[in-house]
């Protein structure tokens, strides 16, 4: 039975195979995923998304986020849902973004949604809700232990990244950092690392313009830069593997509970090794000694050191791991298999 799922972004980051955020990323595999297995996908995200289905775009004002801004685009996803409903017949709407309580469809419409950051950042009310049309998902088991006891949520389903055969590249001294610009992310510590291991920081990725975002950019990366360490902007495509494949290794410090990492398994695709801090689900990713190394959060003197390791870990063994745990069809294959399961409970709900 074909479906049409609905699915919905954090309205303020651009959905895409390149997208800078994980969440952004899974869902793109999931649209392309649904329109390559005959079904009809309907996306609604911000304005220069790239979906292989039907883009149904949001456009976020210009300059800062601030609570205003929120206010006005979650008011504006509100309204596309209800357009979407009114003119689709729509299976199962899937929501992806932090903010997805502000803006749930009705009740009577199968809605699933994937907790894509750490419990704590949504708000307390997230786990108490009792709609039994409303399911929850989380992306990694580290991730589902951290939810409030009681709380109605599904078995856990994995993120994936492309692992088939990668661009080939002569590794070289540098070490790599990617993803949002934020203090979360640790990148001046990356900085720090990169300095006292004697090794180039290449930064790829975004500062959103969020207040706290440019600030730290300003303050805390911009002060660390030269000697070779360069912030790139954001990178994506043929130059991101390029990058990922000539890195020494990727450096991921991350300060707070990650709940996956869609770069550190898009590196061992490469066959680069991930140097990281045990925070969270990194643990469950990165295999030490095999994969990486992973430091205690703060020790920026052991991720220098670990930095400077890197170099014995086996290439090979990465791209097993990213081919044998972290290929992206076993993500979207669970996804669409849930979709169908849900999707026809539904149904069978709706004709008793």
């Amino acid at each position: 039975m074909a479906l049409t799922v609905l699915s919905v972004a954090y309205p303020f980051a651009p959905v895409g195979p390149d997208a800078v955020g994980g969440a952004e990323q899974v869902l793109a595999a999931l649209d392309r995923a649904l329109v390559a297995a005959g079904h009809r996908s309907l996306v609604i995200a911000c304005t220069g998304s790239r979906v292989a289905g039907v883009l149904l775009p949001v456009q976020p004002p210009g300059g800062r986020i601030d609570d205003a801004t929120r206010a006005a685009v979650q008011g504006a996803v509100r309204r596309r849902i209800a357009e979407a409903l009114a003119r689709h017949p729509v299976d199962l709407v899937h929501l992806h973004g932090i903010d997805f309580a502000t803006y749930l469809p009705p009740p009577g419409i199968t809605t699933l949604a994937t907790l894509h950051l750490p419990p704590d950042w949504y708000p307390a009310d997230t786990f108490a809700a009792t709609r039994p049309d409303l399911h929850m998902v989380c992306v990694s088991e580290t991730q589902q232990r951290a939810c409030p006891p009681g709380a109605r949520l599904l078995p856990p389903i994995g993120n994936g990244v492309d692992a088939s055969p990668t661009v080939k590249a002569t590794r070289r001294r540098f070490a790599l950092a990617l993803g949002r610009v934020c203090p979360e992310k640790g990148f001046h510590h990356a900085l720090d690392a990169a300095r006292l291991a004697g090794l180039p920081l290449l930064i790829g990725g975004r500062v959103f313009p969020y207040e706290a975002h440019e600030r730290h950019f300003a303050e805390e990366i911009w002060p660390r830069l030269g000697a070779g360490s360069r912030f790139l902007g954001p990178v994506g495509g043929a130059r991101k593997r390029r990058l990922l494949s000539a890195a020494r290794c990727l450096l991921v410090p991350s300060l707070v509970p990650e709940t996956s990492s869609l770069v550190s398994m898009e590196a061992m695709a490469n066959g680069t090794p991930v140097v990281a801090y045990r925070s969270g689900a990194l643990a469950e990713i990165v295999e030490p000694g095999v994969t990486g190394f992973l430091v205690e959060p703060g020790d920026i003197t052991g991720l220098a050191d670990a930095a400077r390791a890197a170099d014995s870990i086996d290439p090979a063994a990465c791209r097993a791991a990213a081919r044998t745990r972290f290929a992206v069809e076993r993500t979207t294959d669970r996804y669409l298999d849930l979709y169908r399961r849900l999707a026809d409970g539904a149904a069978r709900a709706g004709a008793a």
